[in-house]
């Protein structure tokens, strides 16, 4: 049976940068989870983490070395493995946010849930799990 599998969304990386619980999930159930975002996720957790940090009266360097070491954990999927699924992806998620069409695509191309917070992706025909319920998930791994 080949491993479980997650992808996350950008808000679930940058959780995994503020704070300790979904790193720490990462980190307990990396190698019998395999984890994934696609690479617009990354970008998109680049470019909002040091306006929070700043926010935060924090300096961001550090931030974006944390996501640095969840890049680690989380592999980098590139658009070209999911882009044959664009289109059914941008049908299911049209009417809720399009921006987020890469990650539909992503789990449908790779056949697994979604991790996230977003509620934008509940009944886009895509299990999904958010960070209170995910243990449920991994602990089955």
């Amino acid at each position: 049976m080949p491993p479980k599998a997650l992808v996350l969304d950008a808000n679930i990386l940058i959780r995994a940068v503020l704070g300790h619980k979904v790193r720490g999930l990462l980190e307990q159930h990396w190698g019998a989870v395999q984890f994934f975002a696609p690479e617009v996720c990354f970008h998109d957790a680049q470019r909002y983490l040091p306006a929070l940090f700043r926010k935060r009266a924090l300096p961001p360097i550090p931030a974006l070395e944390v996501l640095t070491a969840i890049a680690r954990l989380v592999s980098s999927v590139d658009e070209s493995v999911y882009l044959d699924y664009r289109a059914e992806a941008k049908e299911r998620i049209r009417d809720r946010d399009i921006d987020d069409w890469p990650i539909v695509a992503c789990a449908l191309a790779l056949n697994c849930p979604i991790w996230t917070q977003d509620t934008d992706f509940f009944g886009v025909g895509v299990p999904t799990w958010t960070t209170d319920r995910v243990h449920l998930f991994l602990e089955g791994a």
